[in-house]
């Protein structure tokens, strides 16, 4: 047993040698980036946070590599084997992939200080141009310091390693010659446990999601995030994401006809070509209104659950009451068919592409949009969820793109989370009202989202909730509707409320009825209410719109100047001939009479007729057809460019302070 545990020790001793140099590279990039941390993140609390969760994320890098050596060790103490040439080899593993992983470490310095970004899947596109790529490193001085600390490194690190053996040898003396039962039950034990821990550390955390990077952000200071990301298991996670068909990518047409023809479509005459292809300032007369704004996005709420557009249900009064005092857009569609793409279509007027997450990337990109404008222009900003932060990336991807604070179920007491996706509606709306309260009396004006979740399986409904309907699908509908209801009318008691502009909307549909084609439109006609009784005009609004155009007509609203580096519109001032989105596998585009389906995957494409925002026989058009597939193969087309060349934010190499 004893040798067990000095072979354990030896391993260890190596576990935390390689955390100890993790910390040292994370130390240098402190240095190089310190000019980067503004005043309010200057305190040695805020700042010993990054290098905290720096250790963590190391942690899950150290663990891969040690689990493999762990498991050799129990099984062979079982055997009572401690023989010279297996610890040699253990050592020589050690060497190896510490010795990666402090290379990756080391390449990261030089990267970040380029790019400002870790080292990530992206480098596996230079090995295309080997002979540039080796010039550029050994012609550059920062990469030649960064290499020469490197051999350093691996040379100590080799030194102590070898040294560690060594004394593990000696004090390992000559085993036993027979084991007993109890003791290799005791070692069988033993294993188990510390086993089990280094896949515990593996995975990085209890919650409902393993670690991500988003598990870094905590602060307002993008370098203080970022530092506590660990470049290797950004390169890991990075490489994966890449690797998963839905970041393969779409081929719709060549970006140059498709970037002309949005030009076109959006009536892009004066760009600003140092931003990208589509920027384009938008600038009115007059002053800003300061108005608070609070976003709620309302979990798979389609357009037909409501009564206005044909359910008989009853099942959203308030909703419905709502839409006859609101400025209320009746052909309104969502950009996909997941949470994700409504996040970042409405906040960034992005468009969704098909599967791909474009939150979820181990590669966090810059983007201008609601947030960021509204953030400049002195607004406080807040999100509210109900689940964990870390889900679909969303800490890490808010907090760089606009968010002064995020709430997450890591803040509400563990007594109110009901399932995997966190707090009900209820609690979500009762904490955020608490917060927008208080943070509504420092004088500047507020841009509060809060995403809702209820109506998404697997449903709680309340026991004390009284709804007239009968199955939990419908019940919680109503369920939803209450919850706002009841927000509204505590939000209308606040000094604020009267100088606060509400916008409800679906953050996509679901399945209402039967379905009529490839994409039942229900899962994408949602409804979208601007509400401000003392400052919007009730109006029903006819024109097409979709999430992307919800910021640009908010700022329009509130007569803010920005500058538009997304595909949404102004719906109250452009008319748009087509509005367009997707699911997984298929793209529509749809107006008021027609409806274009294309699945790419199969090369099928369909036109129907569309009533009541229904769908009905397929009819044939060439000419309608063609100019909506250009049109809505163009937007795409063009936002992925964007998004891959890094062309979202408010310039060339933004770097938020």
């Amino acid at each position: 047993m004893k040798q067990y545990f000095i072979s354990l020790r030896y391993i260890l001793s190596i576990h935390f040698l390689g955390l100890a140099i993790f910390t040292l590279f994370r130390i240098i990039l402190y240095i190089q980036g310190h000019s980067y941390i503004d005043e309010a993140s200057r305190g040695f609390l805020i700042q010993s946070q990054a290098f905290l969760r720096g250790l963590w994320m190391d942690n899950v890098v150290a663990c891969y590599i040690l689990v493999l050596p762990l498991i050799t060790v129990s099984i062979s103490s079982l055997f009572n084997y401690y023989g010279k040439r297996l610890y040699k080899s253990i050592n020589l593993y050690f060497c190896i992939f510490y010795s990666i992983a402090f290379t990756i470490s080391a390449a990261d310095i030089p990267y970040f200080d380029y790019f400002f970004k870790h080292i990530n899947a992206s480098i596996f596109n230079w090995f295309s141009y080997v002979g540039t790529t080796v010039g550029m490193m050994f012609g550059e001085l920062s990469y030649l310091l960064a290499f020469g600390f490197l051999l350093l490194i691996i040379i100590s690190f080799y030194i102590i390693t070898h040294r560690l053996l060594q004394m593990f040898l000696k004090e390992i003396g000559s085993p036993v010659k027979k084991t007993t039962g109890v003791t290799k039950l005791a070692i069988g034990g033993c294993s188990v446990l510390i086993i089990g821990a280094c896949f515990f550390g593996i995975r990085g955390r209890t919650g409902y999601n393993p670690i991500r990077v988003s598990a870094a952000y905590y602060c307002n200071n993008t370098f203080l995030n970022q530092l506590g990301i660990s470049p290797s298991f950004n390169l890991l996670r990075s490489s994966l994401e890449a690797s998963k068909s839905e970041n393969q990518g779409i081929k719709l047409m060549d970006d140059t006809k498709a970037i002309k023809l949005v030009r076109q479509e959006l009536n892009i005459t004066d760009s600003l070509p140092d931003i990208s292809p589509i920027a384009r300032n938008i600038t009115h007369i007059g002053e800003p209104n300061r108005k608070n704004v609070i976003l709620i996005f309302m979990e798979s709420m389609s357009a037909k659950l409501l009564k206005r557009y044909g359910n008989t249900q009853e099942l959203t009064p308030f909703l419905d009451s709502i839409a006859n005092n609101s400025l209320c857009f009746d052909h309104f569609y969502s950009a996909g068919t997941h949470t994700n793409h409504a996040i970042h279509s409405v906040l960034y007027s992005y468009p969704a592409l098909m599967k791909h997450n474009s939150m979820k990337g181990a590669v966090i990109p810059f983007y201008a949009g609601l947030p960021t404008i509204l953030q400049d222009n002195g607004y406080t900003t807040l999100f509210f969820m109900t689940h964990e932060s870390q889900y679909d990336n969303m800490n890490g991807f808010l907090r760089t793109n606009g968010f002064d604070q995020i709430y997450s179920q890591e803040n509400y007491p563990k007594e109110k989370v009901v399932n995997s996706f966190g707090v009900q509606d209820d609690f979500l709306y009762e904490y955020a009202l608490k917060t927008i309260d208080r943070e509504s009396k420092n004088g500047d004006p507020f841009f509060s989202v809060l995403l809702s979740i209820s109506n998404h399986p697997p449903y709680i409904v309340p026991k004390d909730f009284k709804a007239h309907s009968h199955t939990d699908e419908t019940r919680i509908v109503e369920f939803a509707d209450k919850a706002i209801a009841d927000f509204m009318k505590q939000a209308s008691s606040k000094p604020w409320f009267k100088n606060t502009i509400f916008v409800f909307f679906g953050d996509h549909g679901k399945k209402v009825g039967e379905p009529h084609s490839d994409m039942p439109l229900s899962y994408n006609h949602i409804p979208c209410l601007f509400y401000s009784p003392n400052y919007i005009k009730p109006e029903a609004n006819n024109a097409l719109g979709g999430q992307i155009d919800i910021g640009p007509t908010l700022l329009g609203l509130l007569n803010i100047d920005y500058t538009n580096n997304g595909f949404g519109v102004d719906l109250l001032h452009d008319k748009r001939p087509y509005i367009f989105f997707t699911s997984d596998d298929a793209i529509g585009c749809i107006d008021h009479d027609h409806f274009y389906i294309n699945r790419p995957a199969d090369k099928q494409e369909w036109l129907l007729h569309v009533k009541n925002s229904v769908e009905q026989e397929k009819i044939i058009n060439p000419a309608l057809q063609d100019s909506m597939k250009n049109y809505v193969f163009s937007m795409l087309q063009t936002a992925q460019y964007l998004m891959r060349n890094e062309l979202t934010g408010k310039y060339k190499g933004y770097i938020p302070q």
